[in-house]
């Protein structure tokens, strides 16, 4: 099949999922046998006058509908698989898709087209203000990078594309969890236009035996419930290794126990190493995580995660089998949950569990034919 893949790429580069993400699924799409070609435009930081011809660019970039559609003719591509429109391609590019006669398909990686900053998230707290409504509060609120032309931009991309029924356009979205797929439902999406297609990790090497520390790797932020962790760590002697950095790292090193280790920003391969011998991952988010890729690639390595049970976290973790769900912020039941992996036996079940898991859910098998059916699906739909 002849694919483009489209994707304005974060500037955080290789920390962030979503780029990773989609040079996987590129890589694995010609694996396939497929033609792939793929465009990833990435945005620069602009100031003053530049913020004018991006926000422009956000809401209907030429420069990026005569891209795609050159590169349509010239690959015939049957599909083009959207991820990031933002800033750099605009909802107008789904437009010029259809009308070159290819199907399209985008990815719902996170809450974007509900919600500017794409997370539901606002100082720190769940907010869903802008919900099933025109996104004005988060112009209001400087959503979008904490900049008021940049989410008026955004909000007028948003608003102009529904009534314009732009984002009708797509033949089939595909959401990364049922959370994120329900959540896309509940403002108005058709719930035939949305079906579920995981993320994969790569095989790796399996951990052995029931593992040694405990880790935590991500952004060191409130929202991520990092502060959990530490409080909870004061009623445990495990050993707690975090990696990554953030605006609440300083502080919590100053509060931390010495049973926690801060590693701050590693090589990648020094993260593959502490995740295949950690006892379990952690992921105490306090907000709607989609499908954070770590337990993917903690599950490929045998290795179970005990979560917040909110968001996409509750569709990823299977309870009491490939890891933990406990509630948001509760100290005492992530040192129960904490206590309860110190068990070897108990470690190495879930952690099998795990492994079993992505074997059979999240492998590069299942996601290239997940991949397939889809695109298979949008066709037939044009």
């Amino acid at each position: 099949m002849r694919i483009i893949i489209v994707h304005s790429r974060y500037l955080s580069e290789a920390a962030s999922g979503e780029n990773v993400v989609v040079e996987d699924e590129a890589q694995l799409l010609t694996r396939g046998g497929h033609q792939v070609e793929v465009w990833q435009p990435r945005p620069t930081r602009v100031r003053g006058l530049g913020l004018v011809k991006t926000g422009m660019d956000a809401t209907w970039s030429r420069d990026a509908v005569a891209r795609v559609r050159r590169m349509i003719r010239r690959t015939r591509a049957e599909v083009v698989h959207f991820h990031n429109l933002f800033p750099t391609l605009s909802p107008a590019v789904l437009r010029a898709t259809t009308e070159e006669g290819a199907a399209a398909v985008m990815t719902l990686h996170n809450y974007r087209l509900m919600c500017l900053p794409s997370t539901f998230l606002r100082d720190g707290r769940i907010c869903e203000d802008c919900a099933g409504h025109a996104p004005w509060p988060g112009v209001v609120h400087r959503c979008y990078r904490n900049s008021f032309p940049g989410s008026a931009a955004m909000a007028a991309s948003l608003t102009l594309h529904r009534k314009l029924r732009t984002f009708d356009r797509v033949a089939l979205y595909l959401a990364v969890s049922e959370f994120v797929r329900a959540k896309y439902i509940q403002t108005g999406f058709a719930p035939e236009r949305i079906r579920v297609k995981s993320n994969f990790a790569w095989p790796t090497v399996r951990r052995e035996g029931p593992g040694d520390h405990f880790v935590y790797l991500g952004r060191i932020a409130t929202e991520k419930g990092v502060s959990t962790l530490i409080s909870a760590w004061k009623r445990v002697t495990a050993r707690l290794v975090i990696v990554g950095d953030g605006p609440e790292a300083s502080q919590l090193r100053g509060v931390a126990p010495g049973t926690v280790e801060f590693r701050g920003l590693v090589p990648h391969a020094e993260v593959a190493d502490i995740l295949r011998r950690a006892r379990a991952l952690l992921v105490p988010s306090l907000w709607y995580e989609a499908q954070p890729r770590v337990i993917l690639e903690a599950y490929a390595a045998g290795v179970p995660v005990i979560a917040s049970r909110i968001g996409g976290l509750s569709d990823l973790v299977k309870d009491g089998e490939s890891g933990l769900l406990v509630t948001p912020g509760d100290l005492g039941a992530w040192a129960e949950a904490i206590g309860r992996l110190l068990d070897e036996s108990e470690a190495e079940r879930m952690g099998e569990g795990a492994y079993r898991l992505w074997r059979d859910r999240y492998s590069p098998e299942r996601g290239l034919h997940d991949l397939n059916d889809a695109y298979r699906f949008a066709r037939s739909r044009g």
